[in-house]
């Protein structure tokens, strides 16, 4: 794959040249942008790079995986790890190679990290035999698919991602394979049909993931210029699912049943597929537990400690911020962005929370929006 030019890397937006960015589900590396599927609410148009429909490497996969290796966030055995989750799909026919190529330099690290690729593209026997190949990270596959019939938001035809997920399914053995069921939208995907078909998919993944839309600006004044139907009035922060269309989506459930069981976070589907505790320390927010598996619940109890207080005060100040409290939730600090916090996060095994950006309980970490009723924790 061509590599972009320093000319030509100069013209992006500085967000999509910095390769690697820290992000909740892991340390993200990013070294090839551009991608044609079009999905409209794709978050490649918060980096003004939604027209680049033809993939191009920042730099050869060799150098991402000594960066990646390098970077000062990374700690060996503990880092969740993200391939190529921000500005195009990893499974692309251009872009397969270099995955499968990361893949590989990871392993014959004897790494043992959350290794997670995200795709909606297709994945056939023969990837599945490289996926199973590797020996020593916990690699797993998320495939998304969310249902979305209308051609001009979502062209990509959403049987293309059910046949993967079947296929990576029924061949996998080393690693581990996730239904990514997203975004769910009121209007565009949430009718019982929907509903009915998306549950169907669970059972052909070891879990499965469902979520909401993230409608930042860039993405709302998207559908607005090409008159898609808007779904929501505005575009916080946080992904919006709202409160009805997740007791909906928990009822049908009930309903139809699942072959895997639901869960509302990435790393606890990750980690109850691999067996072990989540990495993310979920189980301080009681209240996003109450759909988990028995089994994955005393797996998240028997890991989950509450760090002390004097060790966490070192570790926020080292990082640039101050401790404000730890609680029986979270650890809550002040003056640390996102990317700092999710260091701590992955070191301690516990909630990390921004003063100043509440999560609010019940909500799931999401929007306000759609969230009328603010529940104390139980």
């Amino acid at each position: 794959m061509p590599i972009l030019s320093v000319a030509e890397q100069d013209q992006l937006r500085e967000e999509l040249r910095d390769v690697i960015e820290y992000r909740k589900s892991g340390l993200s590396l990013n070294w090839i942008v551009g991608c044609p599927l079009n999905c409209g609410y794709c978050v490649r148009h918060l980096f003004d790079n939604y027209e680049m429909k033809v993939p191009r490497a920042l730099m050869s996969d060799d150098d991402a995986a000594k960066m990646l290796l390098g970077n000062h966030f990374f700690q060996p055995h503990i880092t969740p790890i993200q391939l190529l989750n921000r500005a195009t799909d990893p499974m692309l026919p251009r872009v397969k190679p270099h995955t499968l190529n990361m893949l590989r330099l990871l392993d014959e690290q004897k790494l043992t990290n959350h290794v997670l690729v995200i795709s909606r593209w297709h994945i056939g026997p023969e990837d599945c035999a490289i996926l199973n190949s590797f020996k020593n990270i916990r690699l797993t596959i998320l495939v998304t698919n969310s249902g979305i019939d209308h051609k001009a938001i979502e062209p990509v035809d959403s049987n293309i991602a059910a046949k993967s997920l079947r296929t990576a399914f029924e061949n996998a053995e080393r690693y581990r394979v996730i239904h990514y069921w997203r975004p769910i939208v009121p209007g565009l995907n949430d009718s019982d049909e929907h509903l009915r078909r998306g549950l169907e998919l669970t059972n052909h993944a070891h879990a499965t993931v469902f979520t909401g839309l993230f409608y930042k600006a860039q993405i709302q004044e998207y559908f607005k210029v090409h008159g898609l139907p808007e779904p929501y009035d505005e575009g916080p922060r946080r992904k919006i699912l709202p409160e009805t269309l997740e007791e909906r989506i928990l009822t049908a459930a009930r309903t139809f049943g699942t072959g895997s069981p639901l869960f509302r976070k990435t790393s606890c589907a990750v980690t109850y597929a691999h067996e072990v505790a989540d990495y993310n320390g979920h189980f301080g927010i009681r209240e996003l537990c109450d759909i988990c598996p028995v089994a994955q619940l005393k797996r998240c109890e028997d890991a989950w400690r509450r760090p002390n207080d004097q060790e966490v005060d070192e570790f926020a100040r080292r990082l640039g911020g101050e401790l404000v409290e730890i609680n029986n939730r979270s650890i809550v600090v002040s003056g640390l962005s996102e990317q700092p916090r999710y260091l701590m996060q992955h070191s301690l095994g516990y909630q990390v929370h921004d003063v100043a950006r509440p999560h609010i309980p019940n909500h799931h970490g999401r929007a306000d929006l759609g969230w009328p009723t603010i529940k104390e924790p139980q």
